[in-house]
């Protein structure tokens, strides 16, 4: 029998020693710090990932819908900016191919992929990719990305809010607007 799904489980991805790539552990970060003054919705799980397919596939067991923070490095980035994608739009997330913009050995699109295959993914994604320029060994993000970092936390949380279950204990109701992904920077959506 299938384990009844839980909270929303926000994972930040990436490494706080490679520099810009320590955004999404710098979300979660800032999420607990958070948490300990305003609770979030019970159940809500905050973890930190390196980007392992295995360890990240333990962390979508049973869980609800799945939130991840993470770091992409494009050719021509524009440091800080951030983009949603939701998988209840439809489509797919793409590898990324011998050009990688990321720092883990397999994307995450491949460990959804090998979730999927196994029967073990996510039922319900949402991604945060923010743009960052500098994925050197050493501790600390640039300027843009680590500005970033508040933005961001504002929101996840809104996204948390949004998956939570209300207070009657009825159904969770995820965004009605079908967003895919959307970018927003310093002159964004507020959260």
């Amino acid at each position: 029998m299938a384990e009844t799904a839980v909270g929303t489980t926000v994972v930040g991805l990436g490494n706080d020693f490679r520099r810009d790539d320590g955004i999404g552990w710098a979300v979660v970060a800032a999420l607990r710090e958070r948490a300990a003054r305003r609770e979030l919705p019970p159940g809500t799980v905050l973890a930190q990932c390196d980007g392992d397919p295995g360890r990240l596939l333990e962390l979508w067991a049973g869980a609800g819908p799945v939130i991840v923070v993470d770091a992409c490095f494009p050719p021509s980035a524009r440091p800080g900016r951030a983009y949603r994608w939701d998988s209840a739009a439809g489509g797919v997330l793409r590898p990324t191919g011998a050009a990688r913009h990321s720092t883990h050995a397999l994307g995450l699109s491949e460990a959804l992929r090998l979730g999927a295959a196994l029967g073990r993914g996510p039922d319900r994604l949402v991604v945060f990719a923010v743009e960052g320029v500098d994925r050197s060994v050493g501790p600390g993000m640039t300027p843009a990305v680590a500005a970033a970092v508040p933005r961001l936390v504002r929101r996840v949380e809104a996204e948390i809010a949004r998956h939570a279950a209300p207070p009657d204990g009825g159904a969770r109701t995820g965004p009605a607007d079908g967003t895919r992904r959307t970018a927003f920077a310093d002159g964004g959506p507020p959260a």
